[in-house]
């Protein structure tokens, strides 16, 4: 698959207009003028699936509609190299892992079997997260100036995992982290942007009435009793095992569906494992729905997002949590975890509720299906703390003046 072939339609930053102010997009284009024509290659490790790949499929178009040459490329790897980053990626969040010589063997050999990705004509390459992080090794002689984008929370990463991933991130120019509390030191400068959603896209634009009941009708679910909804990939971070817990407590006072709607993505080799033991707890439950989608479901996602009446992310740990924007943008009560990036979006009694194990995630669903007040009022106050500081109009503009920094 190739991106840039992808991303051919026109798009402009005044699409945007209906949800910022002008005041913004006049900056954005303000920014823009210093870079138009820098060539900036983005590579991370997979095309679909995951929250990386769809910031880049917005980011790329909307940073070429500035004036930049951007492009989006994608390490080709086996499925041992994957292995190898899926426990690298757990070992980030605190798990206990056993780097050894075969691994970063494996590492090594993949990344240098990837080097003639580089653009040797880029002003920029950003590397997204940790796998494609051996790239680094072409730096010292290559013209432009590197970032390192550190997606997901690092700071209880393994020490020895650490010593070993932050010998290529050192040689980047600039890190960026989505929160300031992520920084790690590597002796280059630091960048803090938190990610973000398009509105416009097929997974947060509005949709018909039409769709909705089709999709709805699809998919098979329900409309006769409150939905409570979870969106994430089938991982054990994402602790899908406690929802079901915490539903199964609930629907003994209050009658209601759960639905756990996921897929797999191609840099994460435990998603099936995760899966079966989802399905083998669930064990045929008739008002538990887990629907393991196409990693391309942006429309059915948005759909069962928009159809839920409580939206839940269960998260041990998480970098960010998107799917928690995109719930907000929803104006969804969101309950979930209070954990990494999601503390900067769901602000407790404001935009959301917080839930730190299953008897308090029992209470918040309790408290919501009791309360439609509460659960509107939360659900607003969401929607306009996202339209504030997690839509791709601000993502551009904290990424146009960040590269006009590093340019200086």
């Amino acid at each position: 698959m190739d991106s840039n072939n992808i991303f051919a339609q026109n798009i402009s930053v005044d699409d945007y207009a209906s949800f910022v102010d002008r005041e913004l997009l006049d900056e954005i284009n303000r920014l823009s003028v210093r870079l138009r024509g820098a060539v900036i290659q983005h590579i991370n490790s997979t095309y679909v699936g995951g929250g990386v790949a769809e910031i880049l499929r917005s980011l790329t178009p909307i940073m070429r509609s500035v004036g930049l040459e951007a492009r989006w490329d994608v390490i080709k790897a086996e499925s041992n190299f994957f292995e190898c980053t899926k426990a690298f990626h757990n070992a980030f969040h605190g798990e206990k892992i056993e780097l050894s010589a075969e691994m970063m063997n494996i590492y090594r050999q993949t990344s240098r079997a990837n080097l003639d990705l580089v653009d040797e004509d880029a002003d920029f390459v950003v590397i997204h997260d940790q796998q494609p992080l051996g790239l680094t090794e072409r730096k010292p002689r290559h013209k432009g100036k590197w970032i390192w984008y550190c997606h997901i929370d690092p700071i209880d990463v393994d020490a020895r995992l650490w010593e070993f991933l932050s010998s290529y991130a050192r040689r980047c120019d600039a890190a960026i982290y989505h929160l300031a509390e992520y920084a790690k030191n590597l002796g280059n400068s630091q960048f803090f942007i938190p990610p973000a959603i398009d509105p416009l896209s097929d997974k947060n634009r509005e949709v018909t009435e039409e769709e909705k009941e089709q999709i709805l009708g699809r998919l098979g679910i329900p409309s006769d009793r409150p939905v409570i909804l979870q969106v994430s990939r089938f991982d054990r971070l994402k602790n899908p095992f406690g929802v079901v817990s915490a539903y199964l407590k609930l629907v003994e006072e209050i009658p209601c569906y759960l639905v756990m709607a996921g897929g797999a993505a191609d840099d994460d080799p435990e998603g099936q494992e995760v899966l079966t033991e989802l399905l083998d707890m669930v064990d045929n439950h008739p008002d538990i729905m887990v629907l393991n989608l196409p990693p391309t479901s942006h429309l059915e996602i948005n759909v069962l997002q928009r159809a839920a009446d409580i939206i839940i992310q269960n998260s041990v740990r998480e970098g960010f949590g998107l799917t928690v924007t995109e719930a907000l943008w929803k104006a969804k009560p969101v309950v979930a975890t209070p954990v990494g990036g999601i503390l900067k979006q769901v602000l407790h009694e404001k935009t959301g509720l917080l839930a730190g194990n299953t008897e308090e995630l029992v209470a918040c669903l309790r408290r919501l299906l009791l309360d439609q007040d509460l659960a509107r009022e939360l659900g607003r106050n969401g929607k306009e703390h996202v339209r504030k500081n997690f839509i791709t109009p601000v993502y551009i503009y904290n990424w146009l003046s960040l590269l006009n920094r590093i340019n200086e």
